[in-house]
């Protein structure tokens, strides 16, 4: 009998989608459903590799470069953001343009803008190379450092260290940041802080979930891409936590049975761009290995939910059509008058 066997599962909430996930994946639902296919979108919607398998079956074509994009499309920018020039590179383009950016993300962006016209030292805590990272240093290159992790700190230089502000992004690890931030107030004790904490609410639920669980685990799955930052950092989390061992999956298939030798209790959860289908295919897989006894880890409550992108309320096929038309106006030479 499955009760002789002691053998349970720890499943973290929150988890999966958080509120900026979910609008972003929804706006591109929602552009191919009004403008039909193809809808252009730059970089990965969401750092998720079902998601967007998923989406590019429904129509959506996914770009590095903005050039790829064909003159008279409609382009959709990330959850991740994106730095000022990629929307000049989209006007020159004569692209129409939908901005899935995650509010949290945005509030970087406008906190890098205004300490840069205050003339501030931007010190960005954040991972070299991602997304988010390259889009709130292009709002201010040349005010913006990035800060990779504590280590880094020794690195760092300033102007004027009465005049240095850190920011981070959204989706690192809670203590790995105020370790960061506690090395730069060392170095720089007049360091002051953003408005309100950067981290988004949905990146530091599901590390408490985590936490919470990561003890009483011998075994940790989180389901989420090797792209996803936040996910990454939750095997990080709940290693730290105490778990004997964590491993992060795309899909239920991934998951080595070797793993489960000698193993309990296993933690599952999810990262904050992971779909529950595949959590539940996870659970039915250790399931089927006598995993049957559910527990449900609480940390937090989430209600928050995110307006779509206001330009979904506008006819964009025929604003492509305009700057198209208007591009070919100004080529056609002085005294060629249609007749």
């Amino acid at each position: 009998m499955t009760a002789s066997t002691g053998r349970r599962v720890l499943l973290a909430a929150p988890r999966g989608y958080c509120a900026g996930v979910d609008r972003a994946v929804i706006a591109v639902e929602k552009a191919l459903e009004q403008y039909g296919a193809p809808i252009y979108v730059r970089h990965e919607i969401v750092h998720n590799k079902y998601v967007v398998q998923t989406l590019e079956k429904k129509g959506a074509i996914f770009v590095e470069q903005t050039a790829e994009v064909p003159e008279g499309s409609i382009v959709m920018f990330s959850a991740h953001g994106v730095a000022p020039v990629v929307h000049e590179e989209a006007a020159q383009g004569k692209l129409a343009t939908i901005d899935a950016t995650c509010p949290l993300v945005t509030k970087v962006h406008k906190e890098a803008v205004r300490f840069a016209q205050d003339d501030f030292d931007i010190l960005l805590i954040g991972h070299e190379g991602h997304e988010e990272v390259i889009g709130t240093s292009g709002e201010a290159p040349d005010h913006i450092t990035l800060v990779d992790g504590p280590e880094d700190v020794a690195n760092v230089e300033v102007r004027d260290p009465s005049k240095v502000v850190w920011l981070s992004q959204t989706t690192l690890s809670v203590d790995e940041t105020m370790e960061t931030v506690d090395a730069l107030k060392e170095k720089f004790p007049q360091l002051i802080a953003p408005p309100s904490d950067d981290i988004c609410y949905a990146t530091q639920n599901r590390q408490l979930a985590v936490k919470q669980m990561g003890a009483d685990s011998d075994l940790v799955i989180v389901v989420g891409s090797r792209n996803s930052s936040n996910s990454k950092r939750l095997v990080e989390v709940a290693k730290l936590a105490g778990a004997r061992e964590a491993y992060l999956v795309d899909f239920a298939d991934e998951i080595d049975e070797a793993w489960l030798e000698g193993v309990t209790t296993v933690g599952v959860t999810s990262g904050a761009s992971v779909p529950e289908v595949l959590v539940e295919q996870v659970l039915e897989f250790l399931s089927m290995r006598g995993f049957e006894d559910v527990e449900l880890v609480k940390a937090a409550e989430e209600s928050i939910t995110f307006s779509l992108p206001k330009e979904l309320r506008r006819d964009l096929r025929a604003e492509a059509a305009e700057l198209v038309a208007e591009r070919t106006a100004e080529k056609q030479p002085e005294g060629t008058a249609e007749k």
